[in-house]
């Protein structure tokens, strides 16, 4: 399985949707680092508790997950061995039988490619390895690089900028500040209007009582990146911070600054002039180039959009095949469990910037 990410630090993710447990191993962490365990605890919260819709968006978060560390942090810091962590799998022990389902092509999963490339023998238990699920210990190898960039001034922060049909107005890419990034993740519900998040969580309510799904789009943003970050070409900070973001099943899209809306600009318009503000940094008037130039930072706020597609599971009858007997046959769940993956997606984008920022700056002069 492809579960490694190797660039200067390394993240190798274990474990099955419905196995024992689930877990991550950082390797090359700097040593030394205080990592806050209710931060870590905070911070997979919002990417588990996510998995229903809640009905308030202001509602206060009460339980917190604590990941089982195993190695790699005493008294609350890095000691440069391998950190290894793990979590009870909730819904490990579950009795379902899926026998009757194991050579069905679920449409929009990954049953037939992952049984083809994997001959047969991939688990196929609610996706086994291949499962959404992943990313819970992603988000721990996230958390803990979050605070290992906020230590150094960097913050990272995402927003849902849209569900289904409904948007939300994205913070600037110019100006958007650290307590703004700061006061949208801590809101359960991480939307600049919470208005428009009450209109969002009407619609997945809807789409569920009508076996539906939806999809929607978030952006992230990072703040106080010094410039010089990255390397360009193959090395590019973008590349890591893709490579990473397409990790998360569900993303279908990525964009960073004006993206795809730049390819309707001419140069002058695409251009973001520079200048040096009243404190002598260099900056640029506009951010369509979202913080990366050549693939290297350029001290603008990094800035970036994801796609995240409806969740693939509906509660309606879809026509599909029997890959091992190559008849035609039909599927339908008898309910929806994820009506939209995007709030529990919102952590998993943070996390992608994180690991990514944390492993560039590695190589950044006096950082660490």
């Amino acid at each position: 399985m492809a579960s490694i990410w190797n660039h200067r630090i390394s993240i190798s993710l274990f474990g099955e949707a419905e196995g024992p447990a689930i877990g991550v191993v950082l390797d090359n962490l700097p040593p030394g680092e205080y990592i806050e365990t209710d931060g870590l605890a905070r911070f997979m919260t919002r990417r588990t508790r996510s998995l229903f819709v809640p009905s308030d968006p202001n509602q206060p978060r009460e339980e917190l997950d604590y990941p089982q560390v195993l190695s790699g942090l005493i008294n609350d810091r890095t000691t440069g061995s391998p950190l290894c962590a793990f979590l009870n799998n909730p819904r490990g022990t579950e009795p379902f039988d899926y026998r009757n389902i194991s050579r069905l092509a679920r449409p929009g999963h990954a049953d037939y490619t992952g049984a083809k490339r994997y001959r047969g023998f991939a688990d196929s238990r609610s996706g086994g390895h291949l499962s959404e699920k992943m990313t819970v210990p992603l988000c721990f190898a996230g958390a803990v690089c979050q605070q290992i960039l906020e230590r150094r001034g960097i913050y990272v922060g995402a927003q849902i900028t849209s569900v289904h049909n409904i948007k939300d107005k994205p913070l600037s890419p110019t100006n958007v500040t650290k307590e703004e990034i700061l006061e949208i993740r801590n809101r359960r519900f991480p939307v600049r209007n919470p208005l428009q998040g009450k209109k969002m969580l009407a619609d997945i309510q809807n789409a569920l009582a009508g076996g539906e799904t939806l999809g929607g789009t978030i952006a992230c943003y990072a703040v106080n990146v010094p410039a010089g970050i990255g390397s360009p070409i193959f090395d590019g900070l973008e590349n890591s911070i893709a490579q990473l973001i397409f990790g998360i099943p569900g993303v279908r899209g990525l964009e960073f600054g004006a993206g795809f809306q730049s390819a309707k600009l001419t140069g002058s318009q695409n251009n973001d002039e520079f200048y040096v503000d009243e404190r002598g940094h260099v900056l640029t008037k506009t951010n369509r180039h979202g913080g990366i130039l050549g693939g290297i930072s350029s001290g603008m706020p990094i800035s970036l959009n994801v796609a995240i597609k409806p969740a693939a599971s509906i509660a309606k009858p879809q026509a599909t095949v029997d890959y091992s007997a190559l008849t035609n046959e039909v599927i339908q769940n008898e309910s929806v469990l994820h009506p939209c993956l995007v709030p529990e997606s919102v952590p998993c984008v943070e996390s992608a910037v994180c690991i990514a920022l944390v492993s560039h700056l590695l190589d950044y002069p006096n950082c660490f």
